[in-house]
């Protein structure tokens, strides 16, 4: 009831760095797998697609999370974090998270159920990260306002990708 209840959005980050073990515990939380024996995750996924792929841009460059080795592999050894939305404070804070639903694993779904399913996965998603950074102190915001196809041209995604959301995470900015 305390992390529901402290659970907000926030557009005002420190620059300081979040620490390897809180970027870990706050992934795993994301849409980790807590459920080995199944592969099953953190977050529910219609039709247990898991389509959905976290993105990690920090100062250091681009990464992948990969759930099964609880891992971040690098994608691109440039700062990108500017380009994951359109307000000031995403080239700053410590972390963006890009959610990207890679439409090849939903099957035979329609268009219209891949977006809807995305979006909804995504979603859930995001409300961990929203819940863990709650029982953290820890600050964030989920963002739509993302050129989407800008990012997914400088983060070189494939045909079947796409940006559904990005997420800001960072300590709250002292007042």
């Amino acid at each position: 009831m305390q992390v529901l209840a402290e659970r907000h959005s926030s557009r005002e980050y420190s620059t300081e760095k979040l620490p390897a073990q809180v970027l870990s515990d706050l992934l795993w939380a994301a849409f980790g797998i807590n459920r080995p024996e199944s592969g099953k995750r953190t977050a529910p996924s219609a039709v247990n697609w898991q389509e959905i792929d976290i993105y990690v841009a920090t100062a250091e460059g681009l990464y992948l999370y990969d759930a099964k080795k609880h891992a971040l592999n690098r994608v691109l050894a440039e700062d990108i974090r500017a380009a994951t939305g359109r307000q000031d404070f995403t080239a700053e804070a410590p972390v963006n998270l890009v959610y990207v639903a890679d439409f090849s694993r939903m099957g035979k779904a329609s268009d219209e159920q891949k977006a809807f399913y995305s979006a909804a996965d995504a979603g859930f998603i995001g409300q961990n990260v929203y819940l863990y950074c709650a029982s953290e102190g820890l600050a964030t915001v989920v963002r739509g306002a993302v050129d989407k196809e800008a990012l997914a041209k400088t983060m070189k995604l494939g045909p079947e990708q796409r940006v559904i959301l990005a997420q800001t995470v960072g300590y709250p900015k002292a007042k």
